[in-house]
């Protein structure tokens, strides 16, 4: 599974922050460039409940396979796609397989995850995606650079292709975490995860700005390498999650995501006046340091309440919520970007991060999500 995730992430994070570029190139505008990763997630976020349902009824393993093959044909329709407009449509279309992908590793994961050490386990289960963020854009900008669009694609739907042959050689799910499909909403989706993923929704919202146009802000600012920020967030990642994660399963999740969600605020927020490249060093480190802990913590929080057989529902409610945030942060920070610059676009994505601690704080409060998923006596 970490082979898996590692080809998965090095594949999507060398065309997520090359592709703003392309769209530039074919005339696109800075809004319409950050509807790439935003039509990608929206589409992820409004099928994911449903593909991780699928998932639970046909097996994660089968959904693993499909979502990869598929994967591949949308890389190479990308490399001949004569206009942006043809990419926002197919990326559309993308985001469907990719909530898909995201829902069902997840979910396998969490199967063969000792429960008592969730946090931890999901924390290094996630090392190798954080491996790929670190490496893949700086791979991605230097092929687009030096070979252009269609061998990024090309090379993309290569590792796709990995992608399907590691997922075709991986063990058959858990039978018994095989439940029958139903068709009714309140089986569908998790309500109560779902409204409790709102903290997700809110962080993530920074996120998406920061994947999509960190590396257009560095180019204006003159810092460089542009790919710094991201390979600083994920050493940042490394060196913090594990320890996060072993003392959120031994002194309770909920204490440890709080400050989490402090650093994530405060990472955004130096990105919003900094202007150098210490500056973006020091705010990747504190990103990196919330953000990377926060997403298993939460999950693992989450997980103590929710049966076996619903994990994939449980993860496409939380992938939702999530991609709805990194989709509206994208266009969002593309479109303030553009008319207002990117400093005032930052700022309003730490003030939109801000507002995750007294919502979860007052979630947490009412225990709506803890106490609605709790198993009878």
């Amino acid at each position: 599974m970490c082979s898996y995730s590692f080809t998965v992430f090095m594949s999507a994070f060398q065309l997520l922050p090359a592709a703003p570029f392309h769209i530039l190139s074919l005339g696109g505008s800075g809004t319409e460039a950050g509807l790439f990763l935003g039509f990608l997630t929206y589409s992820s976020a409004v099928s994911a409940p449903i593909t991780g349902a699928i998932g639970d009824r046909f097996g994660k393993r089968r959904v693993l396979i499909t979502a990869s093959l598929a994967i591949t044909v949308f890389s190479l329709l990308y490399a001949v796609s004569p206009s942006y407009q043809l990419i926002l449509a197919l990326v559309l279309i993308h985001g469907v397989f990719w909530s898909g992908l995201l829902s069902s590793s997840s979910a396998y994961v969490t199967d063969i995850v000792p429960k008592s050490r969730r946090a931890e386990g999901l924390g290094y289960a996630g090392f190798a995606s954080i491996l790929a963020v670190a490496i893949a854009p700086w791979i991605g900008l230097w092929v687009l650079d030096h070979g252009g669009w269609r061998w990024l694609c090309l090379e993309s739907a290569m590792l796709n292709i990995l992608m399907a042959f590691i997922a075709w050689r991986l063990p058959a799910d858990n039978p018994g975490a095989v439940r029958p499909l139903s068709l009714r909403p309140a089986d569908l989706v998790e309500w109560h995860i779902l409204v409790g993923a709102v903290t997700l929704f809110l962080y993530s919202f920074s996120y998406g700005g920061i994947t999509s146009f960190v590396a257009v802000y560095a180019g204006q600012l003159g810092v460089t390498p542009r790919a710094l920020y991201f390979t600083v967030f994920c050493l940042a990642i490394v060196a913090t999650r594990p320890f996060l994660g072993r003392y959120a399963d031994r002194a309770g999740h909920a204490r440890v995501i709080v400050p989490c969600l402090i650093l994530i605020v405060l990472g955004v927020s130096l990105l919003s006046w900094v202007t150098t490249r210490a500056g973006f060093v020091v705010s990747a480190m504190l990103f990196g340091a919330g953000f990377g802990s926060a997403y298993p913590i939460f999950v693992s929080h989450l997980m103590h309440h929710v049966p076996d057989n619903r994990r994939g529902a449980t993860f496409g409610a939380l992938i939702g919520a999530f991609d709805t945030g990194i989709g509206t942060g994208s266009i969002a920070i593309g479109w303030l970007g553009e008319h207002y610059g990117f400093s005032r676009a930052f700022a309003v994505a730490a003030a939109v991060a801000t507002l995750s601690i007294p919502y979860f704080l007052f979630m947490e409060k009412r225990q709506w999500t803890t106490s609605a998923l709790a198993p009878p006596a």
